[in-house]
C-alpha cells in the first residue's frame, strides 16, 4: 500500500473526493426514507455460484468456531477469495456483505476470548480486507457500519424496519443478547429518517424564504428523537449486562498495534466498533450548533468520523454549514429537541454504567475512548444549550 493510500485510510485526503460531491447529499430522498441505513435492505447471502459464497458458511459457523482453541490455526489455512474488479452500484451490496464477513472474521481472530492476544492479522485476511476497505473508502476494521448498518434483514419486507421484524446477518456469539443489541441500534437508525427528512425540509425552506416557519419540522425532530429514546430504553429486555461484557463486547474492541501481514503498514491503533460512529447524533449536534468544548474527548469524537461512510461524513458537513436556527422564536420546539437529545444521552450514560463501567476499571470503551467522561460531558453541554 502506498503512502497516499494509507493517508486516505487515515482520513487525511478525502477533501478532493468530498469536493466533487459537495452539496448533493442532504437533499437526496433516500435519507428521508431510510436515514443512514442503506438504500435497499442489505444482501443476506451471496449467490450460490458466487466465488464469495464460502464466506457465508464461515460467517454462519463463526460463533461455534470461536469455542475452538485452534480457531486461529483454522483461519490461517482459509483460502479467502479477493474481491474482483471495481465497485459499482450493482455490486455494492455484495461488497458490503464481503466487508461484513471479513471484518467480523478479522476481529474474531484478533480478539478471540480465552486466547493470548495477537499482534499480526494474517495475510489471507489482511490483504482482502484492506482491498475491500479501500473500495468502500473506509478503514480496515469492523466499525459501526459493518456491525449495524449493513448487518440486518427484515422478516416481512412490507413491514417497517423495527424490533420484531428484523434480525442480524452476522454475530460473534450464539446468544440472542448480541442480536438484540445490534437490532436496537438498527431501529434507532430507521427512526432517524424522520430527523433527516425534517432537516432537509428546513434547508429548502431557508433557501426559499427568510420568513419561513420552521416550527413544524422542529417538532417532528423532537418527536423522532424521543421515539429513539424509547427504543434505547428497551436494551435490558433481552440483554444481560454480565453476558454483554464477558461474551461479545470483547470482539468489538479496538486494534492496538496490530500489523496487517502483506500490507505495507506499520502497526497502528484502529478504533473498534462503537455507537459513537453512528452519524445520527453528530448530525443533530451540527444542526443544533451545540458548542462542545474542545478537549481530548472531542478530538476522539472527531476521529470517529473517519470510521463513518464517506457520504455520511459529507452530509454532516452540509448540516454544519446550515444557518443557526437557535432563536427565541423557536424556543419551545428547539428546547424540546435538546431535551430529547439529553434524555437519549442520559439513558446511554446509564447503560454504559450498567453494562460496562461496573464490570471493569478500564476507562476505555470499544472505540478506545474514555467513554464515561465523554458521555457525561456531552450530556452537560447539551443541557446547557437550552434557550
Amino acid at each position: 500500500m502506498s503512502t497516499m493510500q494509507w493517508q486516505r485510510f487515515m482520513g487525511r485526503i478525502d477533501a478532493e473526493k468530498i469536493a466533487k460531491l459537495e452539496g448533493c447529499e442532504l437533499l437526496k430522498p433516500v435519507y428521508g426514507q431510510r436515514g443512514f441505513l442503506p438504500e435497499n435492505d442489505p444482501l443476506t447471502a451471496f449467490p450460490h455460484d458466487s466465488r464469495y459464497a464460502m464466506l457465508d458458511e464461515i460467517g454462519h459457523d463463526l460463533p461455534s468456531l470461536l469455542y475452538d482453541k485452534d480457531f486461529r490455526v483454522y483461519v490461517r489455512e482459509l483460502e479467502i477469495p479477493r474481491w474482483q474488479g471495481p465497485v459499482t452500484e450493482e455490486n455494492l451490496p455484495q461488497l458490503r456483505l464481503y466487508y461484513v464477513r471479513l471484518s467480523f472474521l478479522a476481529s474474531a481472530y484478533v480478539n478471540q476470548i480465552g486466547e493470548e492476544p495477537v499482534k499480526i492479522l494474517p495475510y489471507n485476511i489482511a490483504v482482502p480486507l484492506v482491498r475491500a476497505a479501500m473500495l468502500l473508502d473506509r478503514l480496515p476494521i469492523l466499525s459501526y457500519d459493518g456491525y449495524a448498518l449493513y448487518n440486518w434483514k427484515r422478516f416481512r419486507k412490507n413491514q417497517p424496519i423495527r424490533l420484531g421484524n428484523i434480525d442480524t446477518l452476522q454475530n460473534f456469539v450464539h446468544l440472542y443478547d448480541e442480536h438484540w443489541f445490534i437490532m436496537v441500534h438498527i431501529e434507532i437508525e430507521a427512526i432517524a429518517a424522520d430527523i433527516l427528512a425534517a432537516i432537509a425540509s428546513i434547508k429548502r425552506k431557508l433557501v426559499e424564504s427568510d420568513d419561513a416557519d420552521l416550527s413544524p419540522e422542529l417538532w417532528l425532530i423532537a418527536d423522532a428523537v424521543q421515539r429513539q429514546v424509547e427504543v434505547i430504553k428497551r436494551i435490558p429486555e433481552h440483554m444481560d449486562s454480565s453476558l454483554y461484557y464477558k461474551t461479545f463486547r470483547p470482539y468489538i474492541r479496538f486494534f492496538e498495534s496490530i500489523a496487517y501481514e502483506g500490507v505495507d503498514l506499520a502497526p497502528i491503533l484502529f478504533r473498534g466498533e462503537t455507537g459513537a460512529q453512528s452519524s445520527i447524533m453528530p448530525t443533530l449536534v451540527a444542526f443544533m450548533k451545540i458548542p462542545h468544548q474542545r478537549s481530548v474527548l472531542t478530538d476522539h469524537l472527531a476521529d470517529m468520523r473517519n470510521y463513518m461512510p464517506l457520504r455520511h461524513r459529507l452530509l454532516i458537513k452540509e448540516v454544519e454549514a446550515m444557518p443557526d436556527i437557535r432563536s427565541p422564536e423557536y424556543k419551545d420546539p428547539y428546547n424540546a429537541i435538546l431535551d430529547a437529545m439529553a434524555a437519549f444521552r442520559r439513558v446511554h450514560y446509564g447503560w454504559a454504567q450498567e453494562y460496562i463501567n461496573r464490570w471493569t476499571d478500564d476507562p476505555k470503551g470499544t472505540g478506545g475512548t474514555p467513554y464515561m467522561q465523554w458521555l457525561k460531558q456531552m450530556l452537560q453541554e447539551t443541557e446547557a444549550h437550552r434557550l
